[in-house]
C-alpha cells in the first residue's frame, strides 16, 4: 500500500492544542484597554524599582530658594512648599503606594482564602461562625474600618498596610466561600472524595486551583482599592510619615496651595488616577480572559 492510499488524518487546529493559559493570554492581549493598563502598571513598577537611579534629586532635600516654583527645565514637575522636587517625590511615592497595595492584598489573601476554604468545604457550625464574623466586618465600610484600625495601631506605613489588609479580608472570605460551594459539587471533586483523598488534599489540590482565576481578578481590583485607601490614610496622617514621600501626604500638603501652586496637587493626583484606572482595566481584562465561556 502506498502513502497516497492511506487516509488523510485530520490535523487539529493550533488553537485547539493551546493550553488554557495560552488561550487566556491571547484573549487578554486582544483587549486594548487591558493592555494599556498592563503597560502603565509595568511602567510604574519599573519607576518604583529604579527610583534611586532615575530621579534627578533627593526626594526629601529642601531648598528655601525653590519654594513652590512652577515646572521648569530643572524641575520638570515643579517644587513643593519646602522646595523639594515633585518629580522625585512622585516617583519615590510610587514605592509606598504600590507596596501598600501588594502587601495589603497579600495579607487579605493569606487570611481570607484559608478561612473561605474552611467555611465553604466544612460547612455547618464552622461555616456559620465564619460567615457571621464576615458579615459583621462587611457591615462597616471598607475605608472607615481601615481608618479605625490604622488609628488604633498607630500612624506608619506598616500599620496602614496591616489595617488595609484586615479590612479587605472579608471580601476574599466571601468570594472564596462562594466559589468553593460551587466547585465542591463538581464530578471531579466527588471522584476525588470517592477515591479516599483526605479533605485537606481535596481542598488544596482539587478545589483551590479551580477557583484561582476568580481570586486573581479580585486581587487585581483590590490592589486598586488598597492604593486609594493608602493614599487616604496618608492624607489623614495615618500612613507614610513625612518627610518620606507618599502620594496621599503630597495631596494633603498641596491642599493649602491649590490656587498658588496647583501643580503640587495635579501630579500626585494624576499618578493615583492612572494607577487605579490601569488596575481596574487590567482586572476587567483578566476577568474576560479567564472566563472559559470566552472564545
Amino acid at each position: 500500500m502506498t502513502d497516497a492510499a492511506l487516509p488523510a488524518v485530520p490535523v487539529a487546529q493550533a488553537h485547539e492544542l493551546d493550553s488554557p493559559a495560552r488561550r487566556a493570554r491571547r484573549r487578554l492581549f486582544k483587549r486594548k484597554a487591558a493592555v494599556f493598563g498592563l503597560v502603565v502598571i509595568t511602567m510604574f513598577i519599573g519607576l518604583a524599582l529604579l527610583a534611586p537611579l532615575i530621579v534627578p534629586y533627593d526626594p526629601i532635600a529642601t531648598s528655601w530658594s525653590l519654594v513652590r516654583k512652577p515646572p521648569t527645565a530643572a524641575h520638570w514637575l515643579g517644587t513643593d512648599e519646602l522646595g523639594r522636587d515633585i518629580l522625585s517625590r512622585v516617583v519615590h511615592g510610587a514605592r509606598a503606594s504600590l507596596l501598600a497595595g501588594l502587601i495589603s492584598v497579600a495579607i487579605a489573601l493569606s487570611i481570607g482564602v484559608p478561612l473561605g476554604l474552611l467555611a465553604g468545604y466544612r460547612g455547618g457550625f464552622v461555616d456559620a461562625l465564619i460567615s457571621r464574623i464576615t458579615d459583621a466586618m462587611l457591615a462597616c465600610p471598607f475605608l472607615i474600618l481601615a481608618i479605625a484600625l490604622a488609628a488604633f495601631l498607630g500612624p506608619s506605613l506598616t500599620n496602614a498596610m496591616i489595617a488595609i489588609g484586615i479590612s479587605a479580608t472579608p471580601i476574599f472570605i466571601r468570594l472564596t466561600r462562594g466559589q468553593v460551594l460551587s466547585v465542591k459539587a463538581e464530578d471531579y471533586v466527588e471522584a476525588a472524595r470517592a477515591l479516599g483523598n483526605p479533605p485537606w488534599r481535596i481542598a488544596f489540590s482539587h478545589i483551590l486551583p479551580n477557583i484561582l482565576p476568580a481570586l486573581l481578578v479580585q486581587a487585581t481590583l483590590s490592589i486598586a482599592a488598597a492604593i486609594i485607601a493608602e493614599a487616604a490614610l496618608s492624607f489623614l496622617g495615618l500612613g507614610q510619615q513625612p518627610p518620606a514621600p507618599s502620594w496621599g501626604s503630597m495631596l494633603n500638603a498641596a491642599q493649602r496651595f491649590l490656587t498658588q501652586a496647583p501643580w503640587m496637587a495635579i501630579w500626585p493626583g494624576l499618578a493615583i488616577f492612572l494607577v487605579v484606572l490601569s488596575l481596574n482595566l487590567l482586572g476587567d481584562g483578566l476577568r474576560d480572559a479567564l472566563d472559559p465561556r470566552q472564545r
